[in-house]
């Protein structure tokens, strides 16, 4: 590292104060000042030798030249986690706490040529069927009913009691979800990103998505699990569980976090003072200045080659950081012209989110009702006061205490017709045609819905 005064000094608690090592994008002093570390970063060039997790070692990708250019090089950069040169070489263990979100699995984000353009197209075809009508209307049936559960008290936290719940009953309804397979999956994506043992709820995930597909198997319904069930490419039973898997988990977490992400901004930004017609824009700034995953789209070299002056090995694990690129020096013109959307928090080239249209409408509509429920809605803490959940990958709140008039719950909704109702929204029955009364939360929320 250069010594010369001039350099630029690593940011407070950062080992790279010492000479050679590699830069965290974990711990508490990351997680709360990304930025700085990013401005440190760009000294190295348009890439930075960063670690994600004690011993797992990768390259960031900072610049959004660089990332534009490794995003839509499908040729020289490879998706399939198999080509990971530590993991192969035990340099990684399977019990790192990054492990998850890097291992490969059969899906259309770690695969690459004609295989990931068969499951890609599964992917997209099925996400494209999605109504936005029925979308905004079963977001807001979901809002309605977390609201209810804390409207009375004239407190809440935004983040455990409403966004990080509403994407997963979203999902659920979206993919079809019966109680009882819906409980599990709550619990397995949830467990997976907050959890201790992200293995063990990762398991209960696969394990509930495959009862899902043998349930659609049986009885199709109008839901993305069973279009990408019916879908010309012919997706296996394994091939659907895994597909399922990651959209429910990949769409999770993004979703909570731009949702929370961008009510933070709302309440602590005077710009925008709670004024409905400026909610697309707060997602579009936070999306600019405080993407939802902050270091992802995980590639590897398909072989030895030199990148953005840097030297890569084949395997070599390369992450792009949207959020370094998107607040780079270099962005600032394109913002000032009038590109508020040329960011890139959705990825880019052939692994682009495939669904940022139908998280956009649940954030939108998420954000419209909530804000229109409770009109003064306030940080009920200094916001230098809060902190921010520690991780490589996303950009994320652990917290947001709000305060605000007491309000009546709302009237529950009339239970849907046949026509209307979701189509997980009947519980398998029990024996004798009696309906359960489980205690998960999506047979709760269920409950609330048809008693």
């Amino acid at each position: 590292m250069d010594a010369q005064p001039t350099a630029p000094v690593p940011p407070p608690g950062c080992p790279a104060h010492n000479t050679g090592a590699r830069v965290p994008l974990y711990g508490p002093e990351f997680a709360a000042d990304p930025q700085a570390y990013y401005a440190y970063l760009r000294h190295y060039g348009p890439t930075a030798p960063v670690e994600l997790a004690p011993g797992v070692e990768a390259t960031l990708v900072t610049d959004y030249t660089a990332a534009l250019q490794l995003l839509q090089d499908s040729s020289s950069f490879r998706k399939d986690a198999r080509r990971w040169r530590d993991f192969n070489d035990g340099k990684v263990s399977p019990e790192s706490p990054v492990f998850p979100l890097l291992a490969y699995r059969p899906n259309c984000m770690f695969s690459d040529g004609a295989e990931h353009l068969r499951l890609r197209q599964a992917v997209t075809d099925s996400m494209a069927r999605v109504d936005s009508r029925r979308l905004g209307q079963s977001t807001e049936r979901i809002s309605d009913y977390l609201i209810s559960q804390f409207s009375g008290r004239g407190s809440a936290d935004l983040l455990g009691d409403y966004a990080k719940q509403l994407p997963l009953f979203v999902l659920n309804d979206l993919f079809g979800c019966p109680a009882d397979i819906g409980d599990r999956v709550l619990f397995g994506i949830s467990g997976m990103f907050d959890g201790n043992n992200a293995e063990k709820a990762a398991q209960v995930l696969f394990q509930a998505v495959g009862e899902l597909v043998a349930l659609k198997r049986a009885r199709p319904g109008e839901d993305v699990t069973s279009w990408l069930m019916q879908h010309q490419s012919r997706l296996t039973d394994e091939e659907m569980v895994h597909q399922l898997a990651l959209l429910l988990g990949s769409g999770v977490e993004p979703l909570r976090n731009l949702i929370g992400n961008t009510l933070h901004l709302l309440l602590t930004d005077d710009r925008y003072a709670y004024k409905g017609g400026l909610i697309e824009e707060a997602i579009d700034d936070t999306l600019w200045d405080n993407p939802p995953m902050a270091n992802y789209a995980p590639h590897y070299p398909a072989a030895d080659m030199e990148f953005a002056g840097q030297k890569l090995t084949a395997g070599d694990l390369v992450l792009v950081s949207f959020a370094a690129a998107n607040t780079g020096p270099a962005l600032t013109a394109a913002r000032q012209a009038g590109s508020n959307r040329a960011h890139l928090s959705w990825s880019a080239g052939p692994h682009a989110c495939p669904s940022k249209e139908p998280v956009r409408h649940i954030t939108v509509t998420a954000l419209e009702h909530l804000l229109n429920r409770l009109p003064d809605v306030e940080l009920a803490v200094p916001s230098d006061s809060l902190t921010w959940r520690q991780g490589p990958f996303h950009r994320a709140l652990a917290q947001l205490p709000v305060r605000f008039t007491p309000v009546q719950a709302a009237r529950r909704p009339a239970a849907p017709t046949r026509t209307e109702r979701p189509a997980q929204a009947a519980a398998h029955p029990e024996p004798g045609g009696r309906r359960s009364e489980r205690s998960g939360l999506w047979s709760q929320f269920l409950n609330w819905m048809t008693r």
